[in-house]
C-alpha cells in the first residue's frame, strides 16, 4: 500500500521503457521522460495537449492525475503490468472522446479528487479540502492509525503512553466498514447500484454478501485472513488454515466446548481440504482490467450459476 500513490518523479510506469504509446480512435497517446519530468501527451494530429505526469494511482494498474488549467483529470489510458501495455482506464471504455480536452481524461470534481487522493495517500485532506502540497504518497502508518505521528515522537522522547487506537477491537463489521472507507463498504455499494462483476473489486461488500458473515464472528474479519502490513499472500494453499477454522469436520468437537460468536461450526467441504479458495473464492476476470481479482463472496460454485450480487 506504500505504493498507491507515487508522484511523477517515482512512478515506476517507464521502468524498461524509453516511452509508451497507444491509440484510440483518432486519438494517440505517449508518455514519455524529459530530462527529470515524465510528459503525458494526447494529439489527434492537428493539435496537442502535453501535461506533467504528477502522479500516478494504483499499486499494479498505474493510471494518472494530471493537472490542466488548474484542474485535475483522471488519465483515459492506464498502464497495464499484465500487458505491460497502455490501455482505455477501466470505466472509461464507453466514453467516446468529441474534444482534444475529453480525449486527455475525466475531469474529477471536489468529491472525486478527495477521495482519489484521501484512499491512495496520507495526510491529502484536511479540513474538509484537498491539500495536494501537504499529502504523503502511499498509505502510511497515519492514513489508518490516528495519532501514530504523535506516538512516534513520543517514542522518540522516551514516553510509551501515547498509543493509538487498537484496531483489532473492531468487530468484523466494524472492520468492513473500516476497511470499505476506500475498498468500497457493502452500503455505498448498494446505495451507488455498483452491481455486476466489476464489484468483485469492492471486497468488503462481496464478503458482507457471504452467507455465513454475520458481521460477529471474528474469523470472518478482514484482519483474520489479510496482515495489512504485508503484501498480499497469493499462495492459495496458505489460507486453507483459515477456512479449515471454519470447515474442519473436527471443529464441531471443539466448538462443541465453547459459546458465544464465532464458535458455531460449518458443514466440511466433500471434495477437498485443501486449496480451498481456489473454488470457493474464485478469480474473476472482467474486462479491460487485465487482471483477475479474488472474489471474496464465499459460496459454492457452479459453473452455469451467473455472477450473484
Amino acid at each position: 500500500m506504500g505504493h498507491a500513490l507515487l508522484s511523477g518523479a517515482d512512478s515506476l510506469v517507464l521502468n524498461g521503457h524509453r516511452e509508451l504509446s497507444f491509440r484510440k480512435g483518432a486519438y494517440s497517446y505517449t508518455i514519455q521522460r524529459r530530462g527529470d519530468e515524465i510528459v503525458y501527451s494526447v494529439t489527434d494530429g492537428t493539435g496537442t495537449i502535453s501535461v506533467p505526469l504528477n502522479w500516478t494511482v494504483g499499486a499494479h494498474a498505474h493510471t494518472f492525475v494530471l493537472e490542466y488549467d488548474g484542474r485535475l483529470y483522471e488519465s483515459l489510458v492506464t498502464y497495464y503490468p499484465s500487458i505491460d501495455s497502455l490501455d482505455i482506464t477501466t470505466g472509461d471504455e464507453g466514453l467516446r472522446p468529441g474534444t482534444l480536452l475529453q480525449a486527455l481524461g475525466r475531469r474529477l470534481d471536489d468529491r472525486e479528487s478527495q477521495k482519489c487522493f484521501g484512499c491512495h495517500a496520507t495526510g491529502a485532506v484536511s479540513g474538509g479540502s484537498l491539500r495536494l502540497d501537504a499529502l504523503t504518497p502511499g498509505v502510511r502508518c497515519e492514513h489508518c492509525h490516528a495519532g501514530a505521528i504523535r506516538h512516534m515522537e513520543a517514542i522518540t522522547h522516551g514516553d510509551a503512553r501515547v498509543i493509538p487506537p487498537k484496531l483489532g477491537s473492531l468487530s468484523p463489521w466494524e472492520m468492513s466498514n473500516f476497511c470499505g472507507q476506500c475498498h468500497r463498504t457493502w452500503e455505498e455499494v448498494m446505495r451507488g447500484q455498483l452491481w455486476g462483476p466489476f464489484d468483485v473489486r469492492f471486497q468488503p461488500y462481496r464478503m458482507a454478501n457471504s452467507k455465513c458473515f454475520d458481521g460477529a464472528d471474528r474469523r470472518l474479519s478482514c484482519l483474520a485472513c489479510h496482515d495489512p502490513h504485508r503484501e498480499v499472500v497469493q499462495d492459495a494453499g496458505s489460507y486453507d488454515a483459515k477456512c479449515l477454522a471454519c470447515h474442519d469436520a473436527n471443529a464441531r468437537a471443539r466448538s462443541a466446548q465453547s459459546s458465544g460468536p464465532g464458535s458455531a461450526a460449518r458443514k466440511s467441504c466433500p471434495v477437498a481440504g485443501a486449496n480451498c479458495v481456489t473454488c470457493h473464492m474464485p478469480k474473476v476476470d472482467v474486462p479491460g482490467l487485465h487482471q483477475p481479482f479474488t472474489d471474496h463472496q464465499i459460496r459454492i460454485v457452479r459453473a452455469e450459476d451467473a455472477y450473484p450480487d
